[in-house]
C-alpha cells in the first residue's frame, strides 16, 4: 500500500505543478487561470486536454507545441518535477499530517513566487495575502504554532522587513525594497514562527549578497541597472527554513549560545 501513496502524492504533485505553471505564466499578465483553456503563447492555438498530461505530454511531444512546432520551455515540466519531488519528500518524512498538507502548499507557493518575481520582478497579493490568512488560521489547528507564536512570526515578519525598507529607502533616496517582499515576509512568519522567519532573513541577505555580487560582475545591464528582485531570495531561504530549519536552529543554540 505505501508505494500507492508514494505514487499518489507524485501524481498529485505533478498535477498542481502543472497548475502553477498556469499561475505562474497568467497571474503576471492578469489572465484569467479558472475555467480557461491553455492555449501555446506562441501561435495561441487551444491545446486538447492531453496536450496537458504534466510530464507525459511534454516528453510525447519532444518539447514541442503540437500545432506550430515551437519549443516549449523546459520550466514547465522542470516546475512540475520539483513540485512533485517536495511533496514526495514531505510525505516521506510526515507522512498525511497537517504539517505535510501545510509545507506542500507553501512550497508550491514559494515555487511560483520564485519564478514570478524573477521574471516580472513582482510578489502576486494572490499568493501572499491568502498565505496570510490561511497561515494564521491555521495556527489553531493543534499540533504546530499556536495562535500567539503565528501572529508574533507574522508581525516579525512584516514589521522588520518594512523597517529594513524605511533603512534603505533613506539610505538609497529611492525605494529599495518592493511592498510584496515585505507581505512576503509577514506570510512567511505566520507559518514559521518568529525564530524561522528570522533565519530567513538572515540566510536570503546572505543568499542575496554571494549571488548579486556575482550576477554583477557577469553581466554589465545588472551593473547599471542594479535591480535585483529579493522575492527569489526570500523564497530559497524558506525553503531552507522548511527543510532544515530546526536542525540549523538546534546547532546554533547548542554550539553559539551560552549555557544557562
Amino acid at each position: 500500500m505505501e508505494i500507492i501513496y508514494y505514487c499518489l502524492v507524485g501524481a498529485v504533485g505533478l498535477c498542481l505543478g502543472s497548475f502553477l505553471n498556469a499561475l505562474i505564466y497568467r497571474i503576471p499578465r492578469k489572465l484569467p487561470f479558472v475555467m480557461n483553456r491553455s492555449v501555446c503563447p506562441k501561435c495561441s492555438s487551444q491545446l486538447k486536454w492531453y496536450h496537458n498530461i504534466p510530464l507525459v505530454s511534454y516528453l510525447f511531444l519532444r518539447g514541442k507545441c503540437a500545432f506550430c512546432g515551437e519549443r516549449i520551455s523546459p520550466r514547465y515540466p522542470i516546475v512540475e518535477l520539483a513540485n512533485a519531488g517536495l511533496y514526495l519528500y514531505f510525505y516521506w518524512q510526515l507522512g498525511f499530517t497537517v504539517d505535510f498538507f501545510i509545507f506542500a502548499y507553501l512550497s508550491s507557493v514559494l515555487l511560483a513566487i520564485f519564478l514570478i518575481d524573477l521574471d516580472h520582478q513582482l510578489i502576486p497579493n494572490f499568493f501572499t495575502y491568502s498565505g496570510i490568512v490561511l497561515g494564521l488560521g491555521l495556527s489553531f489547528v493543534p499540533g504546530g504554532l499556536s495562535p500567539v507564536q503565528s501572529l508574533i512570526g507574522f508581525l516579525v515578519g512584516g514589521g522588520s522587513l518594512y523597517l529594513i525598507a524605511l533603512l534603505g529607502d533613506w539610505l538609497f533616496k529611492k525605494e529599495s525594497m518592493g511592498g510584496g517582499d515585505i507581505k512576503m515576509a509577514a506570510m512567511l512568519g505566520a507559518f514559521l514562527g518568529w525564530q524561522k522567519v528570522l533565519f530567513v532573513f538572515i540566510a536570503s541577505a546572505a543568499i542575496g549578497l554571494v549571488v548579486s555580487i556575482i550576477m554583477m560582475l557577469l553581466s554589465a545591464r545588472m551593473r547599471e541597472e542594479r535591480v535585483i528582485p529579493f522575492g527569489p531570495f526570500l523564497a530559497g531561504a524558506a525553503m531552507l527554513a522548511i527543510l532544515y530549519g530546526d536542525r540549523i536552529i538546534e546547532f546554533y543554540v547548542t554550539n553559539f549560545l551560552p549555557a544557562q
